[in-house]
């Protein structure tokens, strides 16, 4: 050891110096502000934004140039760096501007860079290095804002996922309309549209499996949709008028698709959302009696699920029962009733009842055509005979009860 000490070296970054490094750093800001002007004239849009929104997109991009200065002394933590740029974004900036606009700023940005980055280089390995350093750190911030977008839509598919479950809550509960109907008008609902609601068994245990089979097979049909898996059952609101015609028909048979096997129950259509409780309230009555009626279609409307909803105590059913067959029945006059009443307990064999009656079997055929114009139910289908023998039965019990 001579004593001497050994001069100091430098550190150099991508082929940079200290001093290089120094001077991109203290011009940081000017490159951004170069880069926010080129943005202005080139980019109609950016020119029509808000100046808050303008100088939010400003803040950006100085946290961008600065952070490529730090990502030059130490590229290991260059992902780390380029999302920083992005952190301190404005929540609502994925509302002001697309991702294809912010890739379209970050190509801009990066086009200033190239053409003023040369004249800080001090030789010529400086000037290569700083060229291929921008490009790697534009690739890095385009992954961060492609990164920093699916993160916000994520955020806003989950908060929407939310909301619509608690619509669809509000709908099953019966909570006050209006801020059901606020919600939903959120969610892009049609208040004054018509709604049905079905309910079954879910397809999957995986929400998201459920959330793309439901709005896929929404989606084919043409309707709009709210979902919510509530336990065991998935209920699902249907947009659009669903009564009646075969193409209607056909629209709660491809959406009872999306549910697992089971029975799938459809409550009556209300004319619009704020009335889908009582649609619902049908539905879920339908589908814990559905049980009862191991030959059901699928899906099988509530309101023909009326005898099992009555046998198992639901009030509402036994009062349709009265309401559509029993009290018309009676009120047609008791020749009609006795008519009906005779066949079903001749078991369904027409010579039989007419001998009951003493008429002839020609009157007892007019007669049940007659009840079946009244009830909408065929005595001489078996299903409907079935339906007809529980809604007098109610019917009688209701009268005895004083409640007729």
């Amino acid at each position: 050891m001579d004593g001497t000490t050994a001069p100091r070296r430098v550190p150099k970054h991508h082929g940079l110096s200290a001093k290089t490094l120094r001077r991109l750093e203290h011009a940081s800001g000017s490159l951004a502000s170069a880069s926010i002007a080129v943005m202005e004239r080139r980019l109609p849009w950016f020119a029509r934004l808000p100046a808050d929104q303008r100088a939010s997109v400003l803040l950006i991009t100085q946290a961008g140039a600065a952070g490529f200065v730090s990502w030059l002394r130490d590229s290991k933590e260059a992902l780390k760096l380029t999302t920083e740029a992005f952190r301190d974004a404005p929540a609502e900036l994925s509302r002001w501007i697309s991702l294809r606009q912010a890739v379209g700023m970050v190509r801009l940005a990066i086009e200033v860079f190239e053409e003023q980055l040369p004249d800080f280089a001090a030789t010529e390995a400086e000037r290569a290095a700083l060229i291929e350093g921008i490009l790697r750190y534009g690739r890095e911030i385009a992954f961060a804002a492609a990164n920093s977008y699916a993160a916000a839509a994520e955020a806003r598919g989950a908060w929407d996922a939310r909301l619509e479950a608690l619509v669809v809550d509000g709908i099953v509960r019966g909570d006050a309309e209006e801020s059901v109907l606020s919600r939903a008008t959120a969610l892009g609902w049609e208040p004054s549209a018509a709604a049905t609601v079905l309910v079954g068994n879910p397809p999957s245990e995986d929400p998201p499996t459920v959330v793309f089979e439901v709005r896929s097979r929404a989606a084919r049909v043409g309707r709009p949709v709210l979902l919510s898996v509530q336990g065991s059952r998935l209920v699902v609101v249907v947009g659009g008028p669903t009564d009646g015609g075969v193409k209607e028909r056909e629209i709660l048979t491809r959406m009872s698709v999306a549910f697992a096997d089971g029975p799938v129950v459809a409550g009556p259509t209300v004319p619009t959302l704020a009335e889908a409780h009582h649609s619902a309230t049908e539905a879920l009555s339908g589908l814990r009696a559905v049980v009862g009626w191991p030959g059901a279609p699928r899906p099988v409307r509530s309101a023909d699920l009326l005898p099992e909803r009555a046998l198992s105590g639901d009030a509402e059913a036994e009062r349709l029962l009265v309401d559509t067959i029993a009290r018309p029945l009676e009120e047609a006059g008791p020749t009609l009733q006795r008519t009906v009443e005779a066949y079903l307990e001749s078991g369904g064999v027409l010579e039989t009842c007419a001998k009951t009656l003493f008429v002839h079997p020609n009157t007892v055929r007019y007669r049940l055509r007659k009840a079946a114009d009244l009830t909408g139910c065929q005595a001489t289908d078996p299903r409907d005979a079935l339906v007809l023998r529980i809604a007098l039965t109610v019917g009688r019990l209701a009268r005895a009860r004083g409640l007729w």
